[in-house]
């Protein structure tokens, strides 16, 4: 049935993902792509999502319908973007369809720490990006702001009992393998045991360009600090 005496929530969706084997660990999921975000990294897969309007977005309630008519086959509803943690409603989207039974999960590079603290008591797993080693964040991000807001962001995901997920996109042109390390090494100082090391593809109209992952001696390296996933696209 259509939702009905919902409080009105006032999100901006650039786009939804119906189906999806790869957004939530173990789970067929739904993704909803929230519009806006302060970052402006180099590398990015969805620039269409950073500005933060649009001449068209997608009504919640539409999407909240849709997922009702998936109930049973979808598991998970992830919230991605552009980055959800610059949207004022995001608590109350995420607990509208977590009371309808489906698990809440995040990708986010922790653009607002104080939102990431209120919306964890109802999220299930979080995808959490680190860009590059924190002195040189603003390099990926062009954003002067970032690495202080992804520390807190990533201090708050440690603290809390949510499960998540460390992951770093490889731009070999502004990522050397010697930041690899440096990132590695941090994140064994925070106690993570797992990072995933996501394949970075450049698109453009020409044709889309894969850059290098490290090689197998250089993940052999890596993984002297803390267990390594490689994720191809």
């Amino acid at each position: 049935m259509p939702i009905t005496n919902a409080l009105k929530v006032s999100i901006s969706i650039g786009a939804v993902l119906k189906f999806s084997t790869l957004d939530y660990p173990g789970k067929l999921s739904a993704v909803i792509f929230c519009q806006g975000c302060p970052n402006n990294c180099v590398y990015c897969h969805n620039p269409d999502f950073i500005p933060a309007k649009t001449a068209s977005s997608i009504n919640f309630d539409e999407v909240v319908n849709f997922l009702l008519k998936r109930q049973g086959l979808l598991e998970a509803v992830v919230f991605s973007g552009g980055d959800p943690l610059i949207q004022n409603d995001l608590y109350e989207a995420m607990f509208q369809i977590k009371s309808r039974g489906f698990l809440v999960g995040l990708h986010t590079s922790g653009v607002n720490p104080k939102r990431l603290k209120e919306i964890l008591d109802i999220t299930d797993w979080v995808g959490f990006d680190i860009k590059t080693t924190f002195e040189k964040y603003e390099n990926i991000t062009r954003n002067k702001v970032s690495a202080q807001l992804a520390q807190e962001s990533l201090n708050i995901i440690l603290k809390s009992n949510v499960a998540y997920e460390i992951r770093t996109t490889v731009d070999s042109r502004y990522i050397t393998f010697e930041d690899l390390k440096g990132i590695a090494k941090s994140l064994k100082g925070l106690g993570i045991q797992k990072w995933v090391l996501q394949e970075c593809i450049l698109r453009s109209k020409s044709g889309d360009q894969k850059l290098l992952l490290p090689n197998t001696d250089e993940i052999e390296q890596l993984k002297q600090y803390l267990k390594v996933e490689i994720r191809r696209q």
